[in-house]
């Protein structure tokens, strides 16, 4: 177990070195496109309730696809409540700086998990069997457990790998999506 912790460790701190050199200008490009083959895939398509995350300086660049597609699809984000996520509407005017430094929704209109269509998971890195590896807190793993949504994995090419390090409480991604790769996972 503590080998494991340790390997997921150093992954966590390689994609790191290798996310914080890109360029602004490419960040923005993968983005686009990244979400730009969301888009097309039926699971975002068939969607109308759909959780995002409001990303942080080094993940894929959500806040112009939520925009853009606020007024047509239901978008909800995440709000760190202790050790466990809830799930609020998406509104631009009700967003505060929460946990972790990262925008959050603010009110008392907290989702069922269970309502949620999809959800784009945030992760350090993916690998082909839709296996995810997050930043190490658990917080994604514990409100997936909640929800039968179809799960989207995002991320930047090089944040595919062939096989990550795993835990029996990680949960796996219906789909990674990045610039080159849609990879369509047969979890269910």
């Amino acid at each position: 177990m503590k080998e494991r912790f340790s390997e997921k460790n150093e992954m966590r701190y390689k994609m790191k070195s290798l996310r914080v050199v890109i360029p602004e200008a490419e960040r923005r490009t993968a983005a686009e496109e990244v979400f730009r083959r969301l888009e097309k895939t039926a699971a975002f398509l068939m969607a109308d309730r759909i959780m995002m995350y409001h990303s942080l300086p080094d993940e894929l660049y959500t806040h112009d696809f939520l925009k853009k597609w606020s007024g047509k699809k239901r978008f909800y984000l995440p709000r760190v409540n202790g050790v466990d996520l809830e799930v609020l509407p998406y509104e631009e005017s009700r967003l505060e700086l929460g946990s972790f430094h990262i925008e959050e929704p603010t009110g008392r209109d907290v989702t069922d998990p269970a309502e949620i269509e999809l959800v784009v998971v945030p992760a350090v890195a993916y690998d082909k069997k839709g296996r995810r590896l997050g930043r190490g807190k658990g917080f994604y793993d514990r409100f997936l457990r909640h929800t039968r949504a179809t799960k989207v994995g995002v991320g930047y090419e090089f944040q595919l790998l062939d096989e990550l390090p795993t835990e029996p409480h990680d949960i796996s991604m219906d789909i990674i999506v990045t610039q080159k790769t849609t990879l369509i996972i047969s979890n269910r």
